[in-house]
Parts: C-alpha cells; sequence; structure tokens
C-alpha cells in the first residue's frame, strides 16, 4: 500500500445547482454527489489529492461549473486541479473560451467527451485544430473514447505532437466481453506517443456491472501497465460513476492488489507522482 493517494480522475456534482441531462438515464447516481459523500466513500483510504474532471454538463455552463468547483476547493484543499469541458469542435471559436479558463489557477486541462459521438468526430480537422489551442496555455487533453474509437485517437495524438493527452478509463476496452484486441495493439500504438499518459481508471463499468470478477480486469490492468510503464500510468476512482459496478474501497483495493509485485518507487508513480507531473500540481 501507497501512503500518498492522488485520485487523478473524480466528479462532484450538484443536480439542485446545474443540469446534467445525461443523468437521467442513470437514476441510480441521479443525486447530488458533493465533498462529504466523497469523504466518506474514502474513509478507508483518504486522498492527499484528487483532480476533479468535468461531469458532463452543458457547455454554457462550463464556467459556472468552474466557479463552483474551485469555490469548493477552498473548503477542500484536497481538490488539486481541475480539467474543464470545452467544444473544442468549434475550432478558432473556441480559443475565447480556452483563454477564459486562464483566469483559475486550478484549471489544468481540457476535456470533451468523445465515446457518444461518431467515429471521425475527434479527427475533424476544426476539432484538432481545438485541441492545439490547448498547448497555448499549457492545458492537458484527456481523451474519452470508447474502444472502437482508438484508431480516431491514434489520428489525433499523430496531429498534436504540443499537446499532452491523457487517455481516460483505459479507452473503455469492452471488458464485459473479453475483448481484447483490437484494442491491445491500439493501446501498444498510443504508447509510443512520449506525449500520452493513462489512467487506470473506469474499469469496473466497462465490466459485468453485476457480476465482474477481479480475474475479469488483470489483462487489462497488466497490458496498459507494460505499455506505459509506472510513469505514465496514474490511479483514478471515476467517482461517483464507478459506484455503479463497485464501491471507491473495492476498486482501490483491487489496484492495489494488482500493482504488489512492483517496487513502492513504480507504485508512488501510479498512485501518486504521475498525476503531479501530468497536471503540474
Amino acid at each position: 500500500m501507497t501512503n500518498k493517494i492522488i485520485d487523478s480522475h473524480f466528479h462532484f456534482w450538484d443536480t439542485d445547482l446545474l443540469d446534467y441531462t445525461w443523468l437521467d438515464e442513470v437514476p441510480a447516481i441521479n443525486r447530488p454527489f458533493l465533498p462529504a459523500d466523497f469523504a466518506q466513500a474514502t474513509e478507508k483510504n483518504p486522498v492527499s489529492g484528487k483532480i476533479f474532471v468535468e461531469a458532463g454538463g452543458t457547455s454554457n455552463q462550463t464556467m459556472a461549473e468552474v466557479e463552483w468547483v474551485s469555490a469548493l476547493a477552498k473548503q477542500d484543499d484536497t481538490i488539486k486541479a481541475i480539467v474543464a469541458f470545452i467544444p473544442l469542435e468549434f475550432g478558432d471559436r473556441a480559443a475565447g473560451a480556452i483563454e477564459a479558463l486562464t483566469r483559475f489557477p486550478l484549471v489544468k486541462g481540457v476535456r470533451r467527451v468523445v465515446q457518444s459521438e461518431p467515429l471521425g468526430f475527434c479527427v475533424q480537422p476544426e476539432f484538432v485544430h481545438g485541441v492545439k489551442l490547448l498547448a497555448n496555455h499549457n492545458f492537458s487533453f484527456d481523451i474519452c473514447v470508447k474502444h472502437h474509437q482508438m484508431d480516431d485517437v491514434l489520428t489525433l495524438v499523430e496531429q498534436c505532437s504540443n499537446v499532452q493527452f491523457v487517455l481516460d478509463h483505459i479507452g473503455k476496452p469492452d471488458i464485459a466481453n473479453g475483448l481484447l484486441d483490437p484494442w491491445r495493439g491500439q493501446i501498444s500504438r498510443l504508447a509510443k506517443h512520449e506525449n500520452v499518459a493513462c489512467k487506470l481508471s473506469g474499469l469496473v463499468t466497462e465490466a459485468d456491472h453485476a457480476n465482474w470478477q477481479p480475474a475479469d480486469l488483470r489483462p487489462y490492468i497488466d497490458h496498459v501497465l507494460e505499455a506505459f510503464g509506472p510513469n505514465r500510468l496514474m490511479f483514478g476512482s471515476d467517482w461517483p460513476v464507478c459506484t455503479l459496478a463497485s464501491s471507491y474501497q473495492r476498486w482501490i483495493n483491487l489496484a492495489f492488489e494488482y500493482t504488489a509485485e512492483l517496487n513502492e518507487s513504480e507504485r508512488d508513480q501510479i498512485f501518486y507522482q504521475t498525476a503531479v507531473d501530468f497536471y503540474r500540481l
């Protein structure tokens, strides 16, 4: 077990404050999730830091969400960074919104979820241009896709060598059906790009929610560890989305167990230092 833990991927949302229409389809988590809830979830393994990732609100709520989380961080000093939503498909028209984020010191990166978009969405010229603009302000990009979009991810990354990327949820492979390929080869190719890191997060919700076993996740964890190495792999919970399939405790215990064979320095990288380095904490 490591002494210091940074959760590189968590969410808060207050359904009484902002609109999260996607939650209408997920009634089990369609309620506010706030700092007290996170503290309860991590009671046995308190984190020393955590990275808030935008929670799927609408584009006109970006600044409201950033302002809200920045205010929460004044009471909760474990909130170390914010990854904000920007509609990068607007290309140059997104430049003003990206620049506006520089007023918030906790904002370190941007995410525009691609997983529900059609193939080709993140390789259209305007989107690629929007991603390239992030480098002007030293903002990173969180890649959130499903496994069938991984070829598009490779095309995007190849065009944006000046941007720091992190792959959320190991690219959402089809764990429920035990599908490893072509995801496995795509991960290996993606890891050859030194400007790409990977979050060890979101695996439980890609497995069979009710019946998954730790062994179902093992081949996927082993592969991203081999491909990216501890220096470019960071632990994340995807809380509270993860609660659809697992408690926080069950997931972090499994992450500890499956990295137990690494030395102390390597485990410290995954659970702490990679996130510190990537998000410039």
